[in-house]
């Protein structure tokens, strides 16, 4: 009774919600990846003045068996090319992790297109622009912040953890602190 007393005058610290320091290891949920993720939205990359490609309303998902994040968005395409100058549909792409130490960021590393459907487009018309597509989408996810750390996330009392291993967990990702 008396131990329940002492904890709960101790301060609290919502920063340190995902952390486990007797198992050394930090889980972020998924809605904490997801609110991350919808800061960095839109995303828009071209090609010259051949086309502009479109990233927006990204959804996560976590595929735990192959330790893969994938993000689902919407996709817009334009192009002065095209009839209609605009393409609508939406793009799944999965990708590895990185951990970047110089920036304490938690990030996508090589995306892969999974899935590509366009509005409205068929044939080789569509083939083409899921090419241009999928590739212009790993592109611009290539590197992109999935979770980052503060310096005062990282330290606890003298001791500042460095992430080692991430784990993609069903609804989750989990970093080893060393």
């Amino acid at each position: 009774m008396r131990l329940l007393a002492a904890a709960s005058m101790l301060p609290a610290w919502p920063a340190l919600a995902g952390f486990n320091f007797f198992t050394s290891e930090y889980t972020a949920s998924r809605e904490e990846l997801q609110a991350q993720l919808l800061r960095r939205f839109p995303l828009q990359q071209g090609q010259g003045e051949l086309f502009t490609v479109t990233l927006t309303d990204p959804v996560l998902g976590l595929d735990a068996a192959n330790n893969r994040a994938a993000i689902a968005t919407r996709v817009s395409i334009a192009s002065p090319f095209l009839q209609p100058p605009r393409v609508g549909g939406s793009i799944t792409v999965s990708s590895a992790l990185r951990y970047d130490a110089g920036s304490l960021t938690l990030r996508l590393e090589q995306p892969r297109a999974e899935q590509i459907a366009l509005d409205g487009v068929t044939g080789q018309d569509a083939v083409r622009l899921q090419r241009i597509g999928g590739a212009v989408a790993q592109e611009a996810l290539q590197g992109q912040a999935l979770r980052t750390f503060t310096r005062e996330e990282l330290t606890v009392g003298r001791k500042t953890y460095e992430i080692g291993a991430i784990t993609v967990l069903a609804d989750g990702i989990k970093v080893e602190l060393k």
